[in-house]
């Protein structure tokens, strides 16, 4: 059984682990529109699974394993993707996090 990895990786660590995971289970030929297409099933399951909780401030101990195994599934494909499109997503982030800094918010 492959080890789990550490809780304390950067977000470049994950998408570095991410990727290799990704090669170990031999979904490395997939192209990046069967990527995004996943990608968006998974937040449609993110979805589905939070509509239960319309209206109620706390979830169930099942119901917040699935909706944190459904954002799991979210960030690991919008990973695969970011990794098949060569984008480095801590870049990403600190960029898009430069540029709204100079908007004007509420």
């Amino acid at each position: 059984m492959a080890e789990l990895p550490d809780t304390s990786l950067t977000l470049a660590q994950w998408q570095a682990f991410i990727k290799q995971r990704t090669i170990d289970r031999g979904f490395q030929d997939e192209s990046v529109q069967d990527e995004f297409m996943l990608l968006v099933e998974e937040v449609g399951e993110l979805a589905k699974a939070m509509r239960p909780l319309n209206g109620i401030t706390y979830a169930t101990d099942s119901q917040k394993l699935e909706l944190e195994h459904e954002a799991a599934d979210v960030f690991w494909l919008l990973t695969c993707v970011c990794n098949s499109l060569g984008i480095d997503l801590a870049e990403a982030v600190r960029s898009k996090e430069a540029k709204n800094n100079t908007r004007t918010w509420k």
